[in-house]
């Protein structure tokens, strides 16, 4: 497919395909992707590093090996990763390489894609996979943008996309408000389901943008924004191939003719799903998720903050209205670099200028949009009947008002395309696609997150917010930070936004991070998740006691997969063959991605 052909070709329908647009976003998806086409100017390029062949296994080995593996599952199922590479964009991603690439684009790739229809299937990749010792990938849909996409680790390992095939909602039980779904389940297919059939009673929270995968999001501990945004704490039972071929559920699932597999997530004896998530430890094919009950009324709020010394004053201000539930759901405070970006227009359209955009540029331009001139944004949430949302909204104006300069935004001045309303959306359980309108921020946009949990103390977020804005202002990069404040702690996310097709970006967005992951450990403060790139430098920082957590992770991986052929280096966990071979990245490790062979078989 052209450039030309891929601008102007349509939006999949999920009608059509599981990974596409409910018809109720086509119209806001056709305009977004627009605007993804007008800032593009990445040329395509041609594929310089091929064949793609993973370490440790002869070429025709590779070959005759996936030859049987097509034989098994259909050729048609197994696909060759020789073909040029297409970015395509959020809505039409590919499952070749990393979209939004932070190195060369041919460093994370895969060496085929292929293709199971079930439990049953997968249990066959992985016994082959153990019999030539080749390394696998599996992804749900691989939409995990800004933490890698759909790439593995391992350049050269065989990706198993899960969702493609295996996109089946097995239940939603109007009863008990929960549901059970194979990886393919996007949110958006969960939110369709639930309103065909019907059952208005029960919400489905949801993250930013819905097109992700269910079971993805949620074992790499994404967040929604309702009161169950904390998706892990809501799952409930995993269907799980392990590394060597066996096959487990967890918690009730492992009593025969359970009722409760979805509803008690536990069962009897040391509780496994831990182990599943964000690890590279087996392959979640089913998932129990509970869905939340409609509370009978919500009501969006908006306040905005004039200067950047209020931080400190309002997260002091959050913390005891978030423990005490008032603020009922992940409270979201951003600043206003964010209120430009999320409007979709290029940077230029503001600055023209190099290096970071002048504060006195942004609070101008500010002034000119609808929720006026501002530092700080807070977008929350109240639920239940208007009595409660009322008792609960006057608690947090008098607490809010606290702040010299305070405002609440009057959600009736505000237009229908106001990024307001998308978040009104998204904390009342319906998905949307707005979030990454900001990415055209910079041509050929792409973004990587730094993102350390802190408690909810004013001290701590002005602390990190000073480090961000020290490093993004040495390295002349446009500063994008978003408190998330959780039941008992917080997280800052930062994106870094980068034209990938501009080499000096892409480095100084990654030496950026990598002195924000080091400075943050330093004070004490880790990551809870990151891009492919940091997971070794990230896993490093994590070293308590001589480093007894990741030797303890080694010794499940040892125990688990002998034959070190699952997702070898996910979140910095490498098989035993690995190690000690150069294969982790740092900062002193230049852009190389791969070791130095691996240990013959012992």
């Amino acid at each position: 497919m052209s450039f030309v052909d891929e601008a102007q070709s349509d939006v999949p329908l999920l009608s059509e395909k599981h990974s596409g647009i409910p018809d109720f976003l086509l119209e806001k998806a056709r305009k977004a992707k627009v605007g993804v086409f007008e800032t593009r100017t990445k040329p395509k390029t041609s594929r310089n590093r091929l064949p793609v062949i993973p370490q440790g296994i002869e070429e025709q080995a590779f070959f005759t090996a996936l030859d049987e593996l097509s034989k098994q599952l259909g050729a048609e199922n197994v696909e060759r990763n020789d073909k040029p590479l297409r970015d395509g964009w959020y809505m039409e991603h590919p499952n070749t390489h990393d979209m939004m690439t932070v190195l060369d684009e041919e460093e994370f790739v895969p060496s085929a894609m292929v293709y199971p229809s079930s439990t049953e299937e997968v249990q066959q990749i992985v016994l082959w996979a153990n019999k030539y010792e080749v390394p696998i990938a599996p992804i749900s849909m691989g939409r995990n943008l800004g933490y890698g996409g759909a790439a593995p680790r391992l350049r050269g390992a065989v990706l198993i996309d899960l969702g493609r095939r295996m996109n089946k909602i097995l239940d939603i039980n109007p009863d008990d408000y929960t549901c059970l779904v194979e990886p393919g389940v996007s949110f958006f297919a969960l939110y369709e389901a639930v309103k065909a059939k019907g059952y208005d009673h029960m919400w489905v929270d949801v993250p930013d943008v819905g097109g992700g995968s269910v079971i993805g999001n949620t074992v790499d501990r994404g967040v929604g924004y309702t009161p169950y945004g904390d998706h892990w704490a809501c799952h409930s039972g995993l269907e799980v191939v392990l590394p060597t071929g066996e096959v487990i559920r967890t918690g009730m699932g492992a009593l025969p003719g359970n009722n409760t597999w979805q509803t008690f997530p536990y069962g009897f004896g040391p509780y496994s799903d831990g182990i599943f998530s964000q690890s590279n430890f087996g392959i979640v094919t089913k998932m129990g998720m509970t869905l939340m009950p409609n509370p009978g009324g919500y009501e969006s709020f908006m306040y905005s903050f004039q200067k950047e010394d209020d931080l400190e004053q309002l997260i002091e201000i959050i913390r005891p209205l978030r423990i005490g539930n008032i603020l009922e759901n992940v409270a979201q405070l951003r600043h206003v670099t964010q209120t430009l970006a999320v409007r979709g227009k290029p940077r230029t359209d503001f600055y023209k200028g190099d290096g970071v955009i002048p504060q006195n540029v942004v609070h101008e331009i500010a002034s000119t949009l609808p929720i006026g001139d501002h530092t700080w944004v807070y977008y929350g949430m109240s639920y239940g009947p208007p009595h409660i949302r009322k008792y609960k909204l006057d608690i947090i104006d008098a607490e809010f008002k606290k702040v010299p300069g305070a405002r609440r935004i009057d959600p009736s001045t505000l237009p229908p395309d106001e990024y307001f309303w998308a978040r009104d959306r998204i904390a009342a359980g319906i998905p949307e696609l707005q979030e990454l309108s900001w990415v055209n921020w910079m041509p050929n946009g792409a973004h990587i997150a730094f993102s350390p949990v802190s408690p909810i103390r004013g001290a701590d977020a002005k602390k990190l917010y000073d480090l961000a804005k020290q490093r993004h202002d040495e390295f002349g990069i446009d500063l994008f930070p978003a408190f998330c404040v959780g039941l008992r702690e917080m997280h800052l996310i930062v994106e870094l936004v980068y034209d990938r097709a501009n080499p000096k970006q892409r480095k100084d967005v990654l030496d950026c991070l990598r002195h924000l992951v080091d400075d943050a450990a330093a004070c004490g403060y880790g990551e809870y998740r990151t891009h492919l790139v940091l997971m070794d430098q990230v896993a490093s920082t994590y070293n308590w006691n001589d480093n007894a957590l990741m030797k303890f992770h080694e010794k499940l991986k040892d125990a688990l997969d002998p034959k070190g052929i699952m997702a070898p280096g996910r979140c910095g966990i490498w098989p035993k063959k690995y190690r000690n071979r150069g294969w982790e990245m740092t900062k002193d490790s230049g852009d190389s991605s791969e070791g130095n062979g691996i240990a013959p078989p012992s």
